[in-house]
C-alpha cells in the first residue's frame, strides 16, 4: 500500500512539473540576476548586431526544440527589417554559457541595437510574442 501512495505522489508531482514547464517554456521573460544589465558585444557572439534587434539562440547538437527555434527565429529575421538571427553552439562557448546562466537549450536572448539583453526565453519562443516585442523596438 505504501508503494502505491508513493507512486501516486510521484505521478502527481511529475505531472504538475510538466504542466508548469509547458506553460512557461518559450515565454520571453525579462531577465533576472546576472543577466539583467548584461550586454553582448559582437566579440561575444562572433557577429555584428542587427540594426534594430538581434536574436541570439544558444543550441546544442541533438536538440529537437533547437531546430524548431531556429525556424521561428530565422523566419522573424527574414520578415522583420533590421533584425538579425545568430545561432551559437552552447558546447563550443561554455564561458559565455556560464556567464549568461544558461542551463538548457534552446535559450534565446533578444538584444536591442546596442547589444543590451531585453528578453530571455528557454524553449521554443512563440512567433507572435517575438514579433510583438520587436514591433516596439527602435532602430539605431
Amino acid at each position: 500500500m505504501t508503494g502505491l501512495v508513493v507512486l501516486i505522489a510521484v505521478l502527481v508531482v511529475a505531472t504538475a512539473f510538466g504542466e508548469w514547464r509547458a506553460r512557461t517554456g518559450g515565454r520571453l521573460a525579462i531577465p533576472r540576476g546576472q543577466v539583467t544589465r548584461a550586454a553582448l558585444s559582437p566579440d561575444d557572439i562572433g557577429h555584428d548586431l542587427g540594426e534594430r534587434a538581434t536574436l541570439v539562440q544558444f543550441s546544442s547538437a541533438f536538440c529537437a526544440p533547437c531546430r524548431a527555434t531556429r525556424q521561428v527565429l530565422a523566419h522573424v529575421a527574414r520578415s522583420e527589417e533590421g533584425v538579425r538571427h545568430i545561432e551559437i553552439d552552447a558546447e563550443s562557448h561554455l564561458d559565455l554559457v556560464r556567464r549568461l546562466g544558461i542551463t538548457r537549450t534552446p535559450t534565446t536572448f533578444v538584444l536591442d541595437h546596442d547589444g543590451g539583453v531585453v528578453r530571455r526565453s528557454t524553449g521554443v519562443p512563440r512567433l507572435a510574442e517575438v514579433v510583438g516585442l520587436l514591433s516596439g523596438m527602435a532602430t539605431r
